[in-house]
């Protein structure tokens, strides 16, 4: 078992963070070709999900105040008070739940395809394959061997480890 550790180095935290801002100016792009107000839009939808995720989640975590792999519990702290540790692993994260957090990806990539289907862009194809391979390779690369691989809250409990571990619930 890897050893889990009480804060994250650096570079963890700016590779993850990288990765969610690209698919966010990925996405940005995409709704620029549509329209600036629905770019604009997008942009409010993705940090209306990011203060979400510090009020709902980060309060609760080990992690608050500290440097955790995406640098959001220090965040957290700055604007939240902090909350109850017991409730983070007591919550029940569910693929329903999760939707929102995945329109993230889902709207641009909607909105690429139907731009490709009225007038083919290279550029367009190009976003919209970023954002698929940054979504889903991406994501699993950072949360699966840099970050959550080491995380001190999924050795205590994460409600969102137990919903994408295919061993729910055996340890």
């Amino acid at each position: 078992m890897v050893k889990s550790v009480e804060r994250y180095p650096v570079w963890i935290i700016v590779c993850s963070n990288l990765l969610t801002l690209s698919i966010y100016a990925l996405g940005f792009i995409i709704f620029l070709k549509w329209h600036i107000l629905l770019a604009l839009l997008y942009l409010l939808y993705c940090a209306v999900m990011e203060l979400n995720l510090l009020k709902r989640g980060c309060v609760d975590c080990y992690y608050y105040g500290k440097p955790c792999g995406f640098g959001r519990g220090l965040v957290c702290a700055l604007f939240f008070p902090k909350g109850d540790p017991k409730k983070f692993a007591a919550r029940n994260v569910t693929w329903s739940a999760m939707l929102p957090d995945f329109l993230v990806s889902i709207f641009p990539l909607i909105g690429g395809t139907v731009l490709l289907i009225r007038h083919f862009s290279w550029t367009i194809v190009a976003a919209v394959a970023a954002i698929l391979i940054l979504s889903s390779m991406g994501n699993a690369l950072v949360r699966g061997k840099l970050v959550c691989r080491i995380c001190r809250q999924r050795d205590i409990g994460c409600p969102a480890e137990q919903l994408f571990n295919k061993k729910r619930g055996k340890k």
